[in-house]
């Protein structure tokens, strides 16, 4: 993996390329955390050299130094990745991206190597400049020239923007969740009434006239479905998303003034709703988007089950199968963009349904798991920190976990004086000591932070092993479908 420069220089190969002349590598001082750019020929434009040999000078990997390195070397760039098979790694911590990119292979999976929300950034005290810097000099170290994508995850409100903008990130996923109408799903016909002629029909630019003639005393022939509206199956969805659909349109409309050169993929999000998307609010809300000529290249409905995060699926599988194939149906109608599975990580009993009936049309969003293989490297290298973090995400959890949908039951996860070191990684295949650790991320990053990452810079080879054979799992059912 490593090949030495000098007597305290390494040098990691997949980094090495000449280009215009000059030759840019990522270089490792031994026995310490520290990584330079390597830079030999032309090193105008970097900030802070310090000279390392003849004609090879050491630049730290700045915000600034970043910024110069993607303008010579395009790649490393994040791009719109579009309806291709794609994949999202979340990297809460700043260093996984080695071992996202190791897991890949030669899948045709298109990966997202930057990918955090607004919530995630606010618990860990990233940027999301920092965010998408970190993953491109993971992408640098492992020598990765293919297309990769960033994402700015659940944006809520047009005041999150800009920072990720200016950033260059390239995917956006609107949560559009605060504007859904939960109430419209059990409303009686005389509500939903009044609630359809109180939406802002101007900024829909339509009216509940034209709605009706849209939608009603059709039918809709999908592949292997039939969708027909019967009046309240509209006024519902109407009412359900009609205002969801009108902050879309006015997020779009922000991200498209303010995108640098007009190239990013958009995704709208419904999944974080109190109750599943029917296959005919998922064709209501896709079709009302393609009329008001908002691109989204991938949409996310609420799936039927459970979506816990840091665990398998929950529910019925031939339930499950029955409501994806509604989806995928509705999604190869309009044709123009992919389905979207978020919190998607470690569902490994769903992926080859989601994988068929797509055909590879399909976004998997992921996150905490790669967090969650940090913690199993901690647990194998130094059980004594390891269970200082696990007594502490006990204490937190019940706090914790508010903001998230989980049902794991601390109670049910032994207090680390209970285990024997050798016990220790079994936590990592139990239901509820998964979803503690997961949620209690952000609390652990500020009590433990600084030391978690020392361990994980001083074992990075162990940390990448681990994500590429975790991530390999998740990858193969999408494998060239």
């Amino acid at each position: 993996m490593e090949s030495h420069l000098t007597d305290t220089l390494v040098n990691y190969p997949a980094s090495e390329i000449e280009h215009d002349g000059s030759v840019y590598s990522l270089v490792k001082e031994q026995g310490t955390e520290n990584k330079f750019l390597g830079v030999r020929g032309n090193s105008a434009g970097f900030e802070g050299g310090m000279d390392a040999a003849e004609d090879f000078s050491l630049f730290p990997l700045s915000a600034a130094n970043a910024r110069e390195l993607r303008a010579h070397l395009s790649w490393l760039n994040p791009v719109p990745l579009g309806v291709a098979t794609s994949m999202g790694f979340g990297d809460r911590l700043g260093v996984a991206t080695p071992g996202h990119v190791a897991s890949m292979g030669d899948s045709g999976v298109m990966p997202i190597f930057a990918q955090q929300s607004v919530r995630e950034n606010d618990r860990t005290g990233r940027t999301p400049q920092q965010v998408i810097d970190d993953a491109m000099w993971g992408v640098f170290q492992m020598g990765w020239q293919a297309a990769w994508g960033a994402d700015a995850d659940h944006i809520k409100e047009v005041t999150s923007l800009p920072a990720f903008l200016e950033a260059g990130y390239t995917f956006f996923t609107i949560d559009p969740g605060d504007h859904v109408d939960n109430a419209a799903h059990t409303a009686a016909v005389a509500v939903l009434r009044e609630k359809v002629a109180a939406l802002p029909w101007e900024q829909l630019d339509s009216s509940p006239e034209e709605l009706y003639k849209h939608y009603l005393d059709h039918d809709f022939n999908l592949d292997g479905i039939t969708i027909n509206f019967s009046e309240v199956d509209l006024l519902r969805a109407a009412a359900k998303y009609g205002r969801s659909i009108a902050h879309a349109k006015n997020v779009f409309e922000h991200i498209q003034a303010g995108s640098k050169d007009g190239g990013f993929d958009l995704e709208m999000s419904v999944d974080e709703t109190d109750t599943p998307t029917s296959p005919e609010e998922h064709f209501f809300i896709a079709g009302e988007l393609k009329r008001l000529g908002i691109p989204v290249n991938s949409l996310a409905p609420r799936f039927i089950g459970s979506f816990e995060k840091g665990v398998d699926y929950i529910g019925d599988l031939q339930a499950f199968e029955q409501d994806v194939a509604g989806h995928a149906a509705v999604m190869k109608h309009y044709g123009s963009y992919k389905l979207s599975v978020h919190t998607g990580s470690d569902k490994f009993s769903i992926y080859p349904l989601v994988a068929e009936y797509t055909g590879g049309r399909v976004h998997v969003k992921t996150a905490g798991t790669s967090y969650l293989e940090a913690l199993r490297v901690a647990a194998a290298i130094d059980p004594a920190f390891f269970r200082e973090i696990l007594n502490f995400s006990r204490g937190r959890y019940n706090t914790d976990r508010a903001t998230y949908h989980v049902s794991g039951n601390v109670e049910r996860v032994p207090a680390a004086d209970a285990l024997r070191d050798a016990d220790l990684l079994v936590l990592f295949e139990q239901f509820d000591a998964r979803q503690v650790l997961h949620v209690t991320f952000g609390s652990v990053l500020d009590e433990y932070g600084e030391r978690l990452m020392t361990l994980l810079r001083q074992h990075e080879a162990a940390y990448a092993e681990g994500l590429k054979s975790h991530f390999e799992k998740h990858i193969k059912p999408f494998a060239r479908v």
